[in-house]
């Protein structure tokens, strides 16, 4: 799990513009706490930039780059799967990849703080044996953590799998969108 503060070795890979030597003793530490603080915000930002440009070209000919992002002990959670790995993960996605049309996720919403970001999103995708391959849009969010190198070692996605599998189905979907009418 990623700690919320970075660790010594996150300085090394930091470029700081202040010397110590410009710096009183005392100034010293605040000004590294605070610069560290704003390099940790600022490290989360670009891991979720990377990871939302990934999204908008990933494809089944570039899931290589899935570990650009993602660290090599992932834990990848969704409605209906749970996997642990960067290898497992990679299957996943190849056998997804491999089963839909076409895929697309639009950002909506991103909120971060160190070392944790939360996406906001819609995905749209095309499958043949859902809804006469006609695109089916989801709207989802995902939790994601941060290890101290920023990679994301958690990924937790959050939607209806109704909406998702069920729905586009015609006899089925009738009955889920008719039980959710009668719910609400």
């Amino acid at each position: 799990m990623a700690s919320n503060h970075c660790t010594t070795s996150d300085l090394d890979a930091v470029d700081i513009s202040i010397r110590k030597s410009d710096l009183l003793p005392q100034e010293n530490l605040q000004a590294k706490q605070v610069s560290v603080t704003q390099t940790s915000e600022e490290m989360t930002q670009q891991t979720a930039d990377t990871l939302i440009a990934l999204y908008k070209t990933l494809n089944r000919h570039n899931l290589h780059l899935l570990d650009t992002v993602y660290a090599k002990d992932i834990c990848f959670i969704d409605p209906l799967h749970q996997i642990r790995g960067l290898d497992a993960l990679m299957r996943y996605f190849e056998v997804l990849y491999h089963n839909v049309q076409s895929i697309e996720f639009v950002i909506h919403e991103r909120l971060t703080q160190p070392h944790q970001v939360c996406l906001f999103w819609q995905m749209s995708y095309s499958h043949a044996k859902l809804n006469a391959g006609k695109p089916i849009l989801v709207d989802g969010s995902s939790h994601l953590k941060l290890n101290d190198e920023y990679q994301i070692c958690y990924h937790r996605d959050y939607f209806d799998v109704g909406q998702m599998l069920y729905e586009p189905i015609p006899v089925l979907g009738h009955v889920i969108r008719k039980i959710k009418r009668g719910v609400g």
